[in-house]
């Protein structure tokens, strides 16, 4: 039941109206929440509801175990198998159901090398959707309330509305326990400026996802990946730029959808994209693409690695190993790995530079314009690079784009109209920061009747010019 469907129109209406009628009474409303979330994810397959619940009873005992651990100490500090436990056992969960078969198929080969060929078990196993966000989600939980950053959830119900709540349930944003599970304590409410913010945001990531994203996706992306040798280089260039406007429209509507119905249930989700092109620096880039990711990666993977701690050398090394693990999170393949190692050796020479030309972080973005510029290009391009890696089903694909970019051939596929929406798309990124924010606080005071025609209008403009269809979200696979 995708966003961008009636169906999930109908639904959202239906849950909309019935959770505010019980907005007086908190714990039937999130009550309510959690069955429509479970429904929401059933739509897809029902039969791993239970391994949502199942992932929350775990979280919600192990936390509950260390808060009662720490206790008993008195010394403010919890033991610290208990964490490593409950760690351990979501990326069990993890592991098998997204790496299981890469990881078989890699020992399978390996073993072929040393001439030790051996049939070994290889499952059919359905990867749920979702799942690498809601065991971060959970992951997160219980390393707060270890370290103290958040108390453990009065109740159970709280908890398994934080890991399955339907807007952010099967492609984030990752929202920490210590954000959400304040505001399922006490009765939301609603506000003028919450609410045009949320239908705003709808709107919005409405466009981006059904106009720009899958317009390229369909006659342009598609095509070039699938059979780059058919293609001279104009297109193929343009495939890859249009694969960069492309994730970035798919994946931030998403968001977007996300933190404006989560608005309209009043509830706040943190933003999860800020201009992401605009970036000078790598470094700078993953503090503005799917922030909520690169965040957690941060704090629960590089800092306990050590973080800047050590030194330089450790320093590099562990935001190396980080974003490697971050490519492998995104999908059981070597192009991913790849991914996340080309994005991980730029940001340690990065930080190899600065150290050298002794610059601190963030000088990139407060040069003079032209060295912005250059930073602002390279980045980009830099991007562009994995984006391929990131996108080719294989490295021989990845290859084959790459020599693509030298060849000469008429120009098949790339129209005025495509073209258009990849200057568009990443012409949004020199909008005023915060644009739909401040919008909403404009329309704030304006007529009910008078938003209401001016939202009506936007969506009937979408459906108006988007392509018949709607794609699954890219990041739906992760």
């Amino acid at each position: 039941m995708l966003f961008p469907t009636l169906a999930f129109g109908v639904f959202f209406l239906v849950v909309y109206f019935t959770a505010w009628s019980l907005d007086r009474e908190n714990g039937r409303r999130k009550l309510f929440l959690l069955l429509a979330s479970w429904f929401f994810y059933a739509q897809w397959d029902w039969r791993f509801v239970g391994l949502l619940i199942a992932s929350a009873i775990l979280n919600w005992g192990v936390a509950a175990l260390i808060a009662r651990d720490r206790e008993r100490r008195g010394d403010g500090k919890g033991n610290g198998w208990l964490v490593g436990l409950g760690v351990a056992v979501n990326l069990l969960i993890l592991g098998f159901f997204k790496y299981y078969g890469f990881f078989v198929e890699q020992a399978g080969e390996l073993l072929m090398r040393f001439g030790w060929e051996r049939d070994l078990p290889l499952l059919q196993i359905v990867l749920p959707v979702g799942i690498s966000f809601f065991t971060f989600q959970g992951i997160s939980y219980v390393v707060d309330v270890h370290r103290g950053k958040t108390p453990p959830a009065k109740s159970l119900l709280d908890v398994m509305l934080l890991m399955s709540f339907f807007p952010h349930l099967v492609a984030g944003p990752i929202v920490r326990a210590s954000d959400l599970l304040p505001q399922f304590e006490r009765t939301p409410r609603l506000t003028r400026v919450m609410a045009t913010h949320g239908l705003l945001l709808i709107v919005w990531g409405l466009f981006k996802k059904t106009v720009i994203a899958s317009e390229l996706s369909t006659n342009l992306v598609d095509p070039v990946f699938f059979d780059p040798t058919a293609y001279g280089a104009v297109d193929i260039a343009a495939a890859v730029y249009g694969y960069a406007v492309q994730i970035y429209c798919d994946f931030s509507a998403y968001s977007d959808m996300a933190i404006g119905l989560a608005a309209l249930l009043g509830y706040s989700f943190p933003r999860n994209f800020d201009q992401p092109y605009r970036a000078a620096s790598l470094q700078s880039f993953w503090r503005r693409w799917h922030i909520s990711l690169s965040s957690w990666l941060r704090d629960y993977l590089y800092v306990p690695l050590g973080g800047g701690r050590k030194g330089l050398f450790a320093s590099c090394i562990n935001v190396f190993i980080t974003m490697v693990l971050g490519g492998l999170w995104h999908g059981a393949a070597l192009t991913f790995l790849a991914w996340g190692a080309l994005h991980g050796g730029v940001q340690v020479i990065e930080r190899l530079g600065r150290a050298m030309f002794k610059r601190p972080e963030g000088a990139e973005e407060r040069k003079s314009v032209l060295p912005t510029v250059v930073g602002v290009l390279v980045t980009f391009h830099i991007v562009c690079l994995g984006w391929i890696l990131f996108r080719a089903e294989s490295f021989d694909l990845a290859v084959q784009v790459l020599q693509g970019l030298g060849r000469i051939g008429p120009v098949v596929v790339l129209t005025p109209l495509l073209l258009t929406l990849i200057v568009g798309g990443l012409a949004m990124h020199w909008l005023p920061p915060r644009a739909v924010e401040g919008m909403a606080e404009r329309l704030k005071t304006a007529p009910s009747i008078t938003l209401g025609l001016l939202i009506g209008t936007a969506i009937l403009l979408v459906e108006a010019v988007r392509p018949e269809g709607v794609a699954p979200f890219i990041y739906f696979q992760f």
